[in-house]
């Protein structure tokens, strides 16, 4: 057998733990293993395919980010090429990767990513292509798994951050708002801001209003704590609106949001008087050393897709669903996002700590 594995999207910690389970899950079977650089682009010509070995892989699995590198315009079905006049085009190369995947003798595919690259991901595997999808996004918003890696890390990282702004608000009484990323869900703004004592968290599946957000900082106010803290997902909206787009789409990429942190922090300003602040917490969250948690997991998804190849279970990604590691169709779990469901416990515990919810 000669499988390769490719990591696509945004980084998140974590990808190198999945690499590292993957080759020497299947070493131990006897299988070579080939590494696609920078997604599907090491398909098409951009890097070539490099053998991992068992030294390739010694001391990674702490590290964040990814040995094969990645990224998050490179889908085959809508690849922009950029004219000599200045102007872009689109062309579905799809063939393209599927020829190279055959001339390079490869039996499978292992794909590590979120929900655009599972996407891509499955297109090919209806085409043709035996492939096996890992879940990859700190945003932990895919279908079918109870949870990602790197999401773990993120809202560590972003629960840090919360309890460092607490000593610098309360010393200049000001409010800080927190940006977190979070396009769909709002996984990462929910556990940190619980987590981190937040006065109010604002997320995607909750459309907010300023006046309640405002009436929680003035309460406290009323209650001599003169400082709070507002975390906000970058996804986040206010009732009737619309998100904040810090970048439109272009060909082969997808809009960029962000500035909702600081849109909301100057209306708070504005209404209350308060001194704010905006903190945009942005590709931190996605950097750093794996917490154990996501390690463990990481490797758990490795060395179980690995096996889903063993058994050809090609079309599948693999989940969690404790205390097992599963796998289920790439079509189920791209039927949706995994969002925040409004009966959630940890929704109910942030109500009856107190923290607005900005409805």
């Amino acid at each position: 057998m000669r499988i390769a594995i490719s990591t696509g999207g945004g980084d998140a910690p974590g990808l190198n733990a999945v690499i590292r389970a993957v080759v020497l899950t299947a070493l131990q079977r006897g299988w070579e293993v080939l590494g696609i650089q920078r997604g599907f682009g090491g398909l098409l010509g951009e890097a070539q395919p490099v053998p991992i070995t068992r030294d390739a892989v010694r001391g990674i699995t702490h590290l964040g980010g990814t040995i094969l590198g990645t990224t998050n315009r490179g889908n085959p079905f809508s690849w922009a090429v950029k004219r000599p006049d200045g102007t872009v085009e689109e062309w579905d190369r799809s063939d393209e990767v599927l020829e190279n995947f055959r001339r390079l003798g490869l039996n499978a595919l292992v794909i590590v990513g979120g929900d655009g690259t599972l996407r891509i991901g499955h297109r090919l595997f209806l085409k043709g292509m035996p492939l096996v999808g890992v879940p990859k996004t700190i945003d932990n918003d895919v279908r079918g798994t109870v949870i990602t890696f790197g999401f773990d890390t993120a809202v560590n990282t972003a629960t840090d951050a919360i309890d460092k702004l607490h000593s610098t608000a309360e010393s200049h009484q000001r409010v800080f708002v927190v940006e977190v990323m979070g396009r769909n869900a709002g996984w990462i703004a929910l556990n940190s801001g619980i987590a981190g004592t937040a006065d109010v968290i604002l997320i995607p599946e909750i459309p907010f209003e300023l006046d309640r957000v405002c009436d929680k900082i003035r309460a406290r106010e009323a209650m001599g704590r003169h400082f709070s803290i507002v975390v906000v997902s970058e996804g986040a909206k206010p009732r009737g609106g619309v998100e904040v787009i810090k970048e439109a789409a272009t060909a082969g990429r997808a809009e960029r949001l962000g500035g909702i942190g600081e849109h909301v922090a100057a209306e708070i300003e504005a209404r209350t008087g308060k001194e704010s602040r905006c903190v945009v917490l942005g590709h931190l969250q996605r950097g750093g050393t794996p917490t154990t948690f996501d390690r463990l997991l990481a490797l758990r998804f490795g060395a179980a897709a690995v096996r889903a190849v063993e058994a050809g279970e090609f079309g599948r990604m693999v989940a969690l669903d404790p205390p097992k590691i599963v796998t289920l169709p790439l079509e189920e779990a791209l039927s949706g996002h995994s969002g925040v469901p409004l009966d959630h416990d940890s929704l109910q515990t942030a109500r009856d700590l107190g923290i607005s919810l900005g409805d």
